[in-house]
């Protein structure tokens, strides 16, 4: 761009009123000798006449100028700006010109319009093209007769689905959700270990479908799915069903538009659908966590795509954030290594003691009957089951605790050979009484539609011992 040391810069474009009405004022100032260069967004003939008039067709003198509104008008001395005012506003322009009759036939004021370096998508393609952009991730070049999404595909970069191409404007665009660093490394994922930087946070929440204000949920997830106590490692190395289902609370779940209503565990909120997919495309992409190679499931889940919903926080029960020790009103995310959905349908208790009793024979059945304590459970209360508690003054940690007893098993019940089945605990534990859950392996959150006496059960994977998972709950920075 030609930007001269002394004298006035006006950007404009011919499209916009107020530009064409200060028009004639650039050909005065131009025969008056005033040092003058144009900037046109969108023309070759604005101000034709004037001595220094540019097209400024790829918008490069607008970006690096900073170009907000048009027309703006810059004064510079000595190759530095030194004042700058926008649209037309009589007062301003006589100042900036030096010249106190200019306009005087003029209204006093006129609002400007937006430049075309805000139209959407334009900004980070110049920021890519002009401005000090780096990115550290390797760039695949795509051969102008490929097609995007097929070449997605053929390199393995998803997970069975469309994915959005990540193309540099994309990311720079998600990167502007988060004021993290993109050089920052969020952790080392498995099974490769592979360090994962912000940046290739954002490359996988583009391929996701995300918008870039969900980026503080998809690193508070990562940051929790990478600790030693969720165990990434073993949830994708394991026969067993499970994968990641994020828990949000807080106030972001209402700021980004997240489900916690009428199908929350399901389809058709984007915002729950390509968090919980974005964190599947991280582990698949960057730690190299891929079906049929370390993924070992025998099944598998269809929440291995995407599993991610918020809690429902309108109600008396408090959020299932703060029972884990977050204050009120803090947003977080709390992972799971969770199985299916297994409903619960009790359409007729109404006490708190027959629906807790309905609760616990369907909690019993959390990888099978006869075993305990080899895995973690969430119980989703929808809000009509939740207000026969509500309504008779129970608290969550007052169903938990009638759950837990409900759900002390008797030992003779659950042993092998029991009811003719093989499958159970062995036989010197026939005179015990055993608990279904681990202590705190019991999470119980408020979700769902208003109308339906339906709740649901999500079983979790292998709580005990030394390849098993724990609840993680992360804040997240906003």
């Amino acid at each position: 761009m030609n930007q001269p040391t002394d004298g006035l810069v006006v950007v404009a474009k011919r499209e916009c009123p107020t530009c064409a009405l200060v028009e004639p004022l650039l050909h005065e100032l131009a025969q008056a000798g005033q040092p003058l260069t144009v900037y046109v967004q969108d023309s070759a003939d604005y101000a034709a006449g004037c001595p220094a008039v540019f097209y400024d067709e790829t918008l490069e003198a607008s970006y690096r100028l900073g170009i907000e509104v048009v027309p703006t008008v810059i004064r510079f001395e000595n190759g530095q700006e030194v004042e700058r005012c926008y649209g037309w506003h009589r007062e301003d322009w006589q100042k900036i010109t030096g010249r106190s009759e200019l306009g005087k036939d003029l209204p006093a004021l006129r609002p400007g319009c937006g430049s075309k370096t805000l139209e959407p998508g334009v900004q980070e393609e110049l920021a890519v093209r002009f401005g000090n952009v780096r990115f550290s991730s390797r760039p695949i070049e795509i051969a102008g007769s490929e097609d995007l999404m097929e070449a997605c595909f053929e390199r393995g970069w998803t997970d069975g689905l469309p994915v959005v191409p990540p193309t540099r404007e994309r990311v720079l665009r998600m990167l502007a959700g988060t004021t993290r660093s993109p050089e920052e490394v969020v952790g080392i994922v498995p099974p490769d270990l592979v360090a994962c930087t912000v940046e290739k946070v954002a490359i996988n929440a583009v391929m996701a479908g995300c918008k870039p204000e969900y980026m503080p949920v998809v690193l508070a997830a990562l940051e929790a799915a990478l600790t030693d106590e969720f165990g990434m490692h073993g949830i994708l190395c394991t026969t067993m069903f499970a994968g990641p289902m994020v828990i949000v609370n807080g106030p972001i779940t209402r700021a980004i538009g997240m489900n916690s209503g009428v199908n929350a565990l399901g389809q058709g909120n984007r915002a729950n659908a390509t968090i919980g997919r974005a964190l599947q495309l991280i582990i698949r992409n960057v730690g190299g966590g891929r079906p049929g190679e370390l993924d070992r499931a025998t099944l598998g889940t269809p929440g291995k795509y995407s599993f991610c919903f918020a809690e429902a926080e309108d109600s008396a029960w408090e959020p299932l954030s703060v029972e884990r020790g977050f204050a009120k009103g803090r947003s977080t995310v709390t992972l799971f290594a969770g199985e299916g959905v297994q409903g619960i349908v009790d359409q007729k208790s109404r006490t708190p003691e027959s629906l807790a009793r309905s609760f616990a024979l369907c909690l019993r059945a959390v990888d099978h009957p006869k075993l305990a304590m080899a895995g973690d459970a969430v119980l989703v209360v929808s809000p009509e089951h939740s207000r026969v508690f509500i309504e008779a003054g129970w608290s969550k940690a007052r169903l938990r605790e009638e759950l837990e007893r409900l759900l002390q098993l008797p030992g003779e019940e659950m042993v092998v050979g029991a009811g003719g089945i093989a499958e159970g605990l062995p036989l010197s534990m026939a005179a015990s009484t055993v608990p279904k859950f681990r202590p705190g392996g019991l999470i119980i959150v408020r979700a769902g539609g208003t109308a339906g006496l339906f709740s649901a059960v999500i079983a979790g994977w292998a709580a005990s011992g030394p390849v098993g998972s724990t609840p993680v709950t992360k804040e997240i920075a906003v």
